[in-house]
């Protein structure tokens, strides 16, 4: 018998399975396919301070081995998902919420924290630090070991519960990043984000998205997150949760053995909406294959 749960900085999750932000919405649509209580935990849709209503059509676009999006934080609002959003999910997924939160200024990112960090349902804020800073000229908040730092302690101001850091890829030294985010109190590192990507339509000679870039998620990223997930675990003593690619229960053992203590699930949703329930499922056969009793064992275990 093997024992999936794992821990994030104090948060118990039965299993490591975690759909991820922006991929499963507030799960609504895949609680009427399958019981969400399977899961480890999910993390629902970005929020904001403000409603976005995202960025213009086209903002989907596939591509080989994967899909870009340029969906743009569309969202409610912080107050709307906490009178609206959260009490439904809570009836969908009795287990500990992740919170993905965005914002465009320090203060937001703090006051989007707070109010979230009040809800009981909420076990973890994945603070996504990949929004540009609006106060320094729209450069990603992610990008700069400084302003990543900022977001952090702004937010450990404000609440108890895990503060986890969501990294954008897009950095010439991800290590570097967490570190300054684990310098500065972050309980934990989620990474990687999307990576920066475009494709051109050949007949109209113009981007197929109508924000020209997206972000690059899908199989294709995969050897991307596995080597980052590596480098932030060499660098920091702070829990990982590990996504980008992830598509099968082998992949999620691999990132664990890059250092992940638990996986989040993103394109894979797209393509098949039993993806996260798959994985699940087929954990404890890949576990007993890999010799491990306790999932957990295989945190890091590339390293050793």
């Amino acid at each position: 018998m093997v024992d999936l749960r794992v821990n994030l900085a104090g948060v118990e999750l039965k299993n490591p399975i975690i759909p991820a932000s922006g991929t499963f919405g507030y799960g609504r649509e895949f609680a009427e396919l399958y019981d969400l209580n399977v899961l480890g935990s999910f993390s629902f849709k970005g929020t904001t301070g403000e409603a976005r209503p995202g960025n213009p059509q086209p903002r989907i676009a596939e591509t080989p081995g994967g899909m870009l999006n340029a969906v743009g934080l569309q969202n409610p609002g912080v107050d709307a998902v906490i009178a609206e959003e959260i009490p439904n999910m809570r009836k969908l997924f009795h287990g500990p919420l992740i919170a993905n939160v965005g914002g465009f200024s320090l203060r937001e990112y703090a006051d989007n924290c707070r109010k979230l960090a009040e809800c009981p349902e909420v076990g973890i804020l994945e603070v996504n630090i990949s929004c540009p800073n609006v106060h320094a000229g729209g450069k990603n908040f992610g990008c700069d070991p400084v302003a990543a730092a900022e977001v952090t302690a702004a937010v450990k101001e404000v609440t108890d519960k895990p503060v986890f850091m969501k990294l954008t890829p897009n950095v010439t030294d991800i290590a570097a990043i967490a570190r300054a985010c684990a310098d500065a109190g972050a309980d934990g590192i989620c990474l990687i984000n999307t990576l920066l990507g475009m494709r051109i339509d050949l007949k109209s000679r113009r981007p197929l998205l109508a924000n020209r870039t997206g972000g690059l998620s899908g199989p294709a990223v995969f050897p991307v997150a596995v080597r980052m997930v590596w480098d932030v675990y060499e660098a920091v003593d702070i829990p990982i949760i590990g996504c980008g690619g992830v598509s099968s229960a082998e992949d999620a053992a691999e990132l664990m053995l890059a250092g992940a203590a638990a996986v989040e699930v993103g394109a894979a949703n797209r393509k098949d909406p039993y993806a996260c329930k798959r994985i699940v499922e087929n954990l404890p056969a890949v576990c007993q294959r890999l010799g491990v009793t306790h999932i957990s064992e295989l945190t890091g275990g590339a390293h050793k």
